[in-house]
């Protein structure tokens, strides 16, 4: 059965409202799941996330933050270090350079400290909005975006929140119509329902609190 689409911004943010709500029901208290206890270990463990599983990225991580604890450490590494350290994760001679890279410009521009502005993170290497965004977000708890990866994407456009494949675009949608103290939660929380109930090749539609306001053509049921 098709579900019915708002007729005016009334309804629409009264459903946006009650997508919200149920998501609260299952995540309220979600966080990133990529292990850190630092700004940079975050940084870095987000770095290496792209086009790879945090559970994957979480076995990499300790040898990888026991041999290069601090940016310090990480400036004065060698490509060939960090590629055998990483390289389970794919993609691993880039994210080798964009790691040494920024660690560099930590060190160099910043007195070895993970930034806290966007502005400033988008100059590190391997640091584009969704990196920053994460950071920024979970380690210093400032709301300057909305993280878009793969899952964000295709369950905001099952749900109708946008219409944008671009993750740019996406962001900007998103930021339009969630309010502000929302922006890095939401984030969490559809990440952990796109991994656990959502998922890409058959969701669990039945188990799915956001069943009937979703628009996807391609139900399970």
């Amino acid at each position: 059965m098709a579900v019915k689409k708002p007729k005016n911004a009334e309804e629409r943010a009264k459903r946006l409202s009650l997508i919200l709500r149920r998501l609260n029901m299952d995540y309220a208290d979600v966080e990133c799941e990529l292990n850190h206890s630092s700004a940079w270990e975050l940084l870095a463990a987000t770095i290496l996330s792209a086009q790879c599983t945090d559970a994957r990225v979480n076995m990499v991580t300790p040898a990888l933050f026991e041999a290069f604890p601090t940016p310090y450490d990480m400036a004065k590494a060698t490509q060939e270090e960090v590629e055998e350290l990483v390289k389970t994760t794919g993609f691993f001679r880039n994210k080798a350079k964009s790691l040494i890279g920024a660690a560099k410009g930590i060190v160099e521009r910043f007195d070895g400290k993970v930034p806290e502005t966007m502005d400033e993170m988008l100059t590190l290497p391997g640091a584009a909005r969704k990196t920053s965004n994460v950071v920024l977000g979970v380690w210093y708890g400032k709301a300057t975006g909305v993280v878009v990866d793969t899952h964000v994407r295709r369950i905001c456009n099952r749900l109708g929140l946008t219409k944008n494949d671009d993750p740019k675009k996406i962001e900007q949608d998103l930021i339009k119509i969630l309010p502000k103290k929302r922006w890095v939660l939401f984030s969490h929380q559809i990440i952990h329902h796109g991994r656990r109930v959502c998922v890409a090749r058959k969701p669990k539609c039945s188990e799915c609190r956001l069943n009937d306001l979703c628009y996807a053509a391609d139900k399970t049921e």
